[in-house]
């Protein structure tokens, strides 16, 4: 969609107005969606922004370049909630050309409340950003739920290659690959070891607000040791309890790693028990905004997940020379390419041995450092994203 990107349906040349719609989030799915509305709107596309109040206030659509439309999409169904939303989505999808939404709960409650509104017309394209990871009844529930989306899209998009064969297995008429991409980080500081010595010092020329975030990250038992870094929500996903599996077998010796982990979720209290009844050299930082600053900071990273798509923070980290061990699952191994360490999913021993020969191993450190801002250039960049996304709607649009 270039210069035509104005027009909606045939014989129409009303701008093209979409709406993308998203549930409450804190991580990947939201910063995609505001480069999305930030592309989308810099292409003279009318965007509007649906989901819960405080996802405007964290990723900040309104000021790029949407108008934001608060709708609270709870994680879990119940019919009160999920009334009030598809209410909320039908007004907002009023004016609308094209219905974008992102996440299984948005998918649904869009499509019921284009069905309800009898405007099925308007296209429904569906960002597939996760795997079904739930057991027993809530997985048959959840699957339910992912045919009826998949079906009811006009596209779905996988965020890998898993995602878009699952949704063609599922019943959907079209399905492609929708890579989601991380935005540029701010520049990292230029001498990373410098950086790393800040966030463990007290006395880290920083002012107060970041030596007291350093103290919390590091302590002063801290010292000198090697920085692992894990980022994203405390979640069963992100599986961070193996990793602290791993960690369990670092505290020998004094230059044994820290293990640092920057985020906030449902297993928050679970972790930081067990770190302090085990005694693991490991702090949690909650929810941090200074990714560059950590990625600075760290010696490796690690991505202990269960299941991933394109994890922003793998992208981050390659991107800033950052070593990365990480687990071969979902998308993983075909974004990193030779650039990250993997090691099979579920397996403690080998992620703690991956970590320990990389911080024994400066060259082989050195050598991933180089590698992965050569393998983030083979990655879409956000302009290829935004291109891709214009012109799937141009291309729907114009089949109505």
């Amino acid at each position: 969609m270039t210069a035509n990107a104005a027009q909606t349906t045939a014989g129409s040349t009303d701008e093209l107005r979409a709406v993308l719609v998203l549930a409450g989030t804190t991580g990947g799915i939201g910063a995609h969606v505001r480069s999305l509305a930030a592309g989308l709107s810099a292409h003279g596309v009318d965007v509007t922004v649906c989901g819960p109040a405080e996802t405007d206030k964290l990723f900040g659509f309104s000021g790029a370049g949407a108008r934001f439309h608060a709708v609270e999409i709870t994680s879990t169904p119940g019919p009160r909630t999920d009334a009030a939303a598809v209410g909320e989505l039908r007004r907002a999808f009023a004016r609308a050309s094209l219905v974008h939404a992102h996440g299984l709960r948005a998918a649904l409650l869009s499509d019921l409340a284009l069905r309800t509104a009898r405007t099925q017309e308007i296209p429904l394209v569906v960002t597939s950003h996760a795997a079904n990871l739930a057991t027993g009844m809530e997985r048959r529930l959840l699957r339910m739920m992912e045919r009826r989306v998949a079906r009811g899209a006009d596209l779905v998009l996988g965020a890998s290659s898993d995602l878009v064969a699952r949704a063609r297995d599922l019943g959907a008429t079209d399905a492609r690959l929708g890579p989601v991409v991380a935005p540029p980080l701010p520049p990292a500081v230029a001498d990373r070891e410098q950086t790393r010595r800040q966030l463990l010092s007290e006395k880290g020329r920083r002012g107060a607000a970041r030596e007291a975030a350093a103290r919390e990250a590091a302590g002063k038992e801290a010292g000198d040791r090697p920085i692992v870094l894990a980022i994203g929500r405390l979640t069963p996903q992100k599986n961070f309890q193996l990793l602290l599996d791993a960690a369990s077998g670092w505290r020998a010796g004094e230059d044994h790693p820290l293990l640092v982990i920057a985020g906030v979720g449902a297993e928050e209290a679970a972790l930081r028990a067990r770190i302090k009844a085990e005694r693991l050299p490991a702090k949690l930082l909650g929810y941090r905004e200074d990714v560059a600053e950590l990625l600075a900071a760290a010696d490796v990273v690690v991505i202990s997940s269960r299941w991933e798509a394109r994890p922003l923070v793998a992208q981050e980290a390659l991107r800033a020379g950052v070593p990365v061990v990480a687990t071969a699952v979902g998308g993983l191994p075909e974004l990193v390419g030779d650039a990250a360490v993997l090691v099979p999913p579920g397996d403690a021993t080998a992620l703690a041995a991956a970590v320990s020969s990389l911080l024994a191993d400066p060259a082989r450190r050195a050598e991933l450092a180089a590698a992965g801002p050569l393998q983030a250039e083979t990655w879409p960049t956000e302009a290829d994203t935004v291109a891709q996304v214009l012109s799937v709607y141009d291309e729907l649009i114009s089949e109505r």
